[in-house]
């Protein structure tokens, strides 16, 4: 198995393959799914260990002092060996994962294999493929709990532990200083604990995320702001706590805190900061300084840690163990969001170079998670972990309803259902001129844009009387273009009708709405639906694929959508309604991907930043090509909407924004083989192509321009997209071709 280790006397970092433990009785034996990197006290280590001798020494006085005390008992040779030999050897990292039970030890039977578990422990939940954990040292995962988020367990309960010593009240007031990971989760179980904090931090990011996610107020140590919040807050009197949650040299935090504590109050350290305690200060208004042991009673204890001997609960409340599963019963109840902690999911494989942005400053994080081949394959991705598969539905017809081809001069009828800026925009244009299209009637909810419609594109009736339409057995075609969250019941209703669909995406917003649609189809036998995903009928990019040609190799896929932000009042920020941006739009681009790569997706990945619709999704597919969508809302307005990488065998195929492509070529030339000769007079994103298309296959009764199961597929792998979010882990699309 592969495991990261560091050298602490050269600094090496390395990702090396070593044995893969036993799983010992008392214990069990986990597949790591995620583990996350404690960007302080890990980043220390790291730090540190790129030190000279003499800097390491200056680090580390407690371990000089027993330096000293070695050569004072066994003599400088035999000392010096053993530092040396300690320091040159490989250490582990790591103290906090989820993993997936891989094997149970003689004596556990409160988890059994398959269960997932969040595990503690620098000696037992280190960045490593499988860890033999002890009984005291995990906690099974509450059901719904994404992997990523469990992960956080032990992290967690360090400031878990802290807000317990501190003794917080209701209505107290408390002041956090050092907004790193732990101080922002101390923030967050204060406020759930209904205690007003204020956090001090330099870095203005993580004063802001604090007050995102409950801090009253936060500010620099330098301004005056923080004291006038105190001041605010407690009528002057002082904080009732102040939690050091800060490190480094700085003698401030401590200082800091005694300045704006209250009388007799609480100063809590949890982490490792300069404690010189000002002795009037600390004396005059007689605060009481506590420290908090790590993850709670039992850490260091090896009769509880490795030998499992549990502390009675009417003696000792909260133990290490109880103190991990109580986070993990906060986080699952949405108590504590770790989410928008999340700055970074790494690759296990990239560990190495992840600690190394980390240490040089490149990548700046709170959090930073290492994502784990096997378990998030065999059980979460089955578990992938909790996001459960989704099942893409099967396409089943029931007979049919025939399709009879028409005569060549007799016109297509169609009914819009929906008249808004879309279509009025990108479609209607494009039918008021086609020969062989009758615009039958428009239906609306408003008699005004109705009558708009018609008069605009010759409408022959203007309604609002959706029944009417469905029962005109001489309309041929119905086209949904109403706000998202119809589609799919009026998609539902046309098919039973007997009528051909076009409907814009989405499709559904739900599995619901899109089992309910699929059921339609097997009740009437009617399949003659066609969504709006028309990038993949543009001329452009037609042509780009023909010049691609096959591929014999697996492809990767880059695909960034600068979507730009909205307009306050937009009806798409209703997302409770209408669905979030991405379930909106997001088919189009999964639909060209998947058109670009022949196949349909088998499983999806998502992430997202907190605070605005940004998104990150990966799909994979059955020969292994796999996409990226980058679907962006705060990118610059000038820069193109849509950019597309594809690369396979050699072959590099670019489109920019629909207005130019080319194509470049591995070998001796180096060069572009092919490049669109002219940029058009306006881009062309396919809708002409596609509604000709739709229009032929309901005059000649042949196929529809994109199969039933292709449209399922898409829709399925964007309801995903979502699920995958909420869960934290990829999702399987079960069933997908």
């Amino acid at each position: 198995m592969k495991q990261v280790v560091q050298n602490y006397k050269s600094g090496e970092l390395a990702v090396l393959d070593v044995p893969v433990p036993g799983c010992k009785p008392g214990g069990v034996l986990v597949r790591s799914a995620y583990s996350l990197i404690s960007t302080g006290t890990e980043l220390m280590k790291v730090s540190e260990a790129g030190m000279s001798m003499v800097g390491k020494a200056r680090s580390r006085p407690d371990q000089v002092a027993k330096v000293m005390q070695s050569v004072a008992t066994n003599g400088v040779p035999a000392t010096y060996r053993k530092v040396m030999g300690k320091l040159d050897s490989y250490t582990p990292l790591g103290y906090s994962l989820c993993g997936v039970v891989e094997q149970v030890g003689a004596g556990i039977d409160d988890v059994k294999v398959g269960d997932l578990v969040a595990c503690a422990g620098n000696e037992h939940a280190l960045h490593a493929e499988l860890n033999w954990v002890p009984k005291n040292l995990y906690a099974p995962v509450p059901d719904g709990l994404a992997p990523r988020h469990a992960a956080f367990g032990t992290v967690g309960s360090i400031a878990l532990q802290g807000v317990r010593q501190g003794e917080p009240q209701l209505g107290e007031v408390a002041l956090v200083i050092g907004l790193g990971l732990i101080g922002q989760l101390v923030v967050q179980l204060l406020a759930a604990s209904g205690v007003r904090v204020v956090g001090v931090d330099p870095d203005p990011v993580r004063c802001e995320l604090a007050e995102r996610l409950g801090a009253a107020a936060c500010g620099d140590p330098a301004s005056a702001a923080v004291e006038s919040a105190v001041a605010e807050l407690t009528g002057g009197h002082g904080v009732d706590q102040v939690y050091l949650a800060a490190g480094g040299g700085s003698n401030q935090p401590v200082e800091l805190a005694a300045r704006l504590c209250r009388d007799r109050g609480r100063v809590v350290d949890i982490g490792k900061c300069r404690l010189d305690l000002p002795w009037n200060a600390y004396y005059e208004k007689e605060l009481d300084v506590r420290f908090s042991r790590s993850y709670g009673p039992g850490r260091y204890d090896p009769e509880y840690e490795l030998e499992g001997r549990d502390y009675p609960i009417g003696y000792v409340r909260w133990t290490e163990r109880r103190n991990l599963a109580c986070f993990l019963d906060l986080l699952a109840r949405g108590s504590v969001d770790v989410e928008p902690l999340v700055s970074h999911v790494a690759d296990f494989d990239d560990a190495v170079e992840t600690y190394q942005s980390l240490k040089d400053g490149d990548l700046k994080a709170v959090a930073v998670l290492f994502r784990y081949p096997g378990p998030v394959e065999h059980t979460a991705e089955a578990a992938e972990a909790e996001a459960p598969a989704m099942a893409v539905p099967a396409v089943r017809r029931n007979g049919g309803v025939s399709a009879p081809a028409r005569a060549a001069k007799t016109p297509v009828r169609l009914a819009f259902v929906g008249a808004g800026n879309y279509a009025t925009s990108m479609l209607l244009p494009h039918l008021a001129q086609r020969d062989g299209v009758e615009l039958s009637t428009v239906v609306t909810t408003t008699a005004l844009s109705a009558a708009n419609a018609q008069r605009k594109f010759g409408f022959a009736e203007a309604t609002t009387d959706l029944d009417a339409v469905l029962g005109d057995k001489s309309i041929d075609a119905v086209f949904v273009v109403t706000r998202h969250s119809s589609h799919a019941e009026l998609t539902r209703r046309a098919l039973l009708a007997g009528k051909a669909v076009f409907v814009e995406k989405p499709l559904a917003l739900t599995e619901d709405e899109l089992a309910g649609v699929l059921a339609a189809v097997e009740e009437s036998g009617n399949d003659r639906l066609q969504v709006g995903f028309n990038r993949r009928f543009a001329p452009l990019l037609q042509e780009a694929r023909k010049r691609f040609g096959a591929r014999t190799g697996p492809a990767s896929l880059r695909y960034l959508v600068n979507a730009g932000r909205l307009q306050h009042g937009s009806w798409y920020l209703q997302q409770g309604t209408e669905g979030s941006r991405f379930a909106g739009e997001g088919g189009h681009f999964i639909d060209t991907a998947s058109w670009l790569l022949e196949a349909d997706p088998v499983s999806v990945y998502a992430v997202a930043p907190s605070g605005n619709e940004d998104l990150q999704v990966v799909l994979r597919y059955p020969d292994g090509s796999t996409a990226t969508i980058s679907y962006v809302t705060t990118g610059a307005p000038g820069f193109p909407k849509e950019t597309l990488d594809l690369v396979a065998d050699g072959k590099v195929l670019r489109l920019d924004d629909f207005v130019r492509a080319s194509l470049y070529l591995d070998g001796r030339a180096g060069r572009k083989k092919w490049v669109s000769s002219r940029l058009p007079k306006a881009r062309d994103k396919g809708q002409n192509a596609e509604l000709a298309a739709f229009i032929k296959a309901v005059r000649t009764g042949g196929p529809m321009p994109v199969p039933l199961e292709s449209l399922v597929a898409t829709t399925a792998a964007t309801l995903a997209v979502q699920t995958g979010l909420a869960g934290g882990a990829p999702v399987t699309l079960a069933g997908a071709r």
